[in-house]
């Protein structure tokens, strides 16, 4: 592999560094699953059931993995509905691919569709 091929810009380094400290929390990962295991929208009270934490901390958590936009959120209605971004999660391994050099940093290009 040539040296080109190893570099990736501090544009995209800290990028993936935010989401790898996005998944930092346990409970962080826990609503990635059951947002990406569920076959609709979540509102923070079904998250909340399923994971048996309290609401506050899981709108703490929404908020921190919709900064790095692994979720979106939309309204319906008077519902608040919350939902994982596959665009980024599809992307992720990926990313980790290239921070590990096991893939050419040409990939990179493909990332900004979750950007």
């Amino acid at each position: 592999m040539n040296e080109e091929a190893t570099t990736i810009d501090r544009a995209d380094a800290e990028e993936w560094a935010s989401w790898f400290q996005a998944l930092g929390d346990p409970t962080r990962v826990m609503i990635l699953h059951a947002l990406a295991s569920s076959a609709k929208p979540l509102t923070v009270g079904e998250i909340t059931r399923r994971l048996d934490v309290g609401q506050s901390t899981i709108s703490h958590h929404l908020a921190k993995l919709a900064d790095v936009r692994f979720v979106f959120v939309e309204q319906r209605g008077t519902s608040t509905l919350w939902r994982v971004n596959q665009n980024c999660l599809s992307c992720f391994p990926s990313a980790v691919d290239v921070v590990m050099g096991r893939i050419p940093a040409e990939f990179t290009d493909t990332l900004e569709a979750t950007r």
